[in-house]
């Protein structure tokens, strides 16, 4: 199983959660919301041979955090992953778009000098605005649009933009969520949990829930679970091979 963008830190009990994805054999990348808070995280899956830790600034926290920037540049040669990142375009968050926005554009400049990051990207009520930012920064890597919430049409840009997506149990809960999947390239697509931060049956999803996600990808996909796991293996492998791992560049258009 692969969750590609959990709160491992945010849990109530970060080392037993770790463990469990780890007795459990999950892939997960473990995203940060802050550059202060990766060393820690990072730490928590030290030995984990397949947990990741990306580098992050929340854009809800942006305008709080904004003057960790210069950390995020000093850490961000230890890992080819960046997360969670991006824009939020919420109203109680308008007061501070602009600086939303700096922080973005400057986490962008700072990946493609670094030679490009597989990204995790946070694109709420912000989808046009976090595209239109991809697209003036085009060497920043490869953009993974988790939980995805725009309009088809915005959708069909991302798409041809070469953005990938990740989905989970509580995107595809709902029925737009469930519209939106199944117009997104399944060779593009991985799952994730959002956990702690998304719900599920009234209570917040772990990495292991992203079980739930196959039976209901394998019916948007027509096809049977064994092989929507084959596919998203296949895509983990594809996506995170895109990157040479001696120099962090690309070595293929997404």
């Amino acid at each position: 199983m692969i969750d590609l963008h959990a709160h491992l830190d945010l849990y109530p009990d970060p080392q037993a959660t770790t463990k469990e994805c780890v007795e459990r054999n999950l892939f997960v990348l473990s995203v940060t919301t802050t550059p202060s808070a990766w060393t820690g995280t990072a730490a928590l899956a030290e030995g984990a041979s397949r947990i990741r830790t990306a580098l992050g600034l929340h854009p809800q926290l942006a305008h709080e955090r904004r003057s960790e920037l210069a950390l995020f540049e000093d850490l961000l040669p230890r890992t080819r992953y960046v997360g969670e990142i991006g824009l939020d375009g919420g109203p109680e968050l308008k007061a501070t778009w602009d600086t939303q926005c700096r922080v973005f554009d400057n986490i962008l400049r700072m990946c493609g000098s670094a030679g490009g990051r597989i990204m995790t990207v946070h694109s709420r009520r912000a989808a046009g605005p976090v595209l239109d930012a991809l697209a003036s920064r085009p060497d920043s890597g490869i953009s993974v649009l988790h939980w995805f919430s725009g309009s088809r049409r915005e959708l069909q840009r991302a798409i041809d933009q070469g953005c990938w997506f990740s989905v989970g149990p509580a995107m595809l809960n709902g029925e737009r969520g469930r519209g939106l999947a199944a117009l997104m390239p399944r060779e593009r697509m991985l799952t994730e949990s959002d956990g702690p931060f998304a719900q599920a049956e009234g209570r917040s999803l772990f990495p292991w829930d992203v079980a739930k996600t196959e039976p209901m990808l394998a019916e948007l996909w027509s096809m049977g679970q064994d092989e929507v796991r084959d596919q998203l293996m296949s895509n983990l492998k594809r996506l995170t091979t895109q990157f040479a791992p001696e120099n962090g560049r690309s070595t293929s258009k997404p």
